[in-house]
C-alpha cells in the first residue's frame, strides 16, 4: 500500500492557512486539512529569537505526491522557509489510509 503521510505547515494568519489548505485539496495534493489555533511558536530566525502567533495545519496525502504537495504549499505561503515536514502514518483504519490514497490519485486531464 502506499506510504501515508501527515504534513505540518504553519501560516502566520488564519487566512493564509485557509488558502493553503483550499489550494492543496483542489488540487488533490491533499486529501484533507485541518488548521488549529492560534497556537504560539517561538523559534530562532535572523540571528534571534522569535515569538509568534500561528496556525497550525495538518494535511494527509501519500509519499507519492509529498513533492506535489510542497510545491504547492511555497507557492502559496508567505513565509521565506515555510515549515513543512512530513510525518509516517504507521497505523490507522484501513479504510481512511485508502480513501488518502484514492483522493490525491493523480487525475486524468480532461
Amino acid at each position: 500500500m502506499t506510504l501515508p503521510l501527515e504534513v505540518h505547515v504553519t501560516a502566520g494568519t488564519r487566512d493564509e492557512a485557509e488558502k493553503i489548505v483550499k489550494t492543496a485539496v483542489e488540487g488533490r495534493v491533499a486529501a484533507c486539512g485541518q488548521i488549529s489555533g492560534p497556537i504560539a511558536s517561538t523559534y530562532w530566525w535572523e540571528g534571534k529569537v522569535q515569538h509568534d502567533e500561528e496556525y497550525l495545519i495538518l494535511m494527509k496525502t501519500t509519499k507519492e505526491r509529498l513533492d506535489d504537495l510542497v510545491k504547492v504549499v511555497k507557492e502559496t505561503h508567505s513565509y521565506d522557509v515555510p515549515e513543512i515536514v512530513a510525518v509516517p502514518i504507521e497505523g490507522g483504519l484501513s479504510d481512511y489510509l485508502s480513501w488518502i490514497k484514492e483522493q490525491t490519485a493523480e487525475q486524468p486531464s480532461a
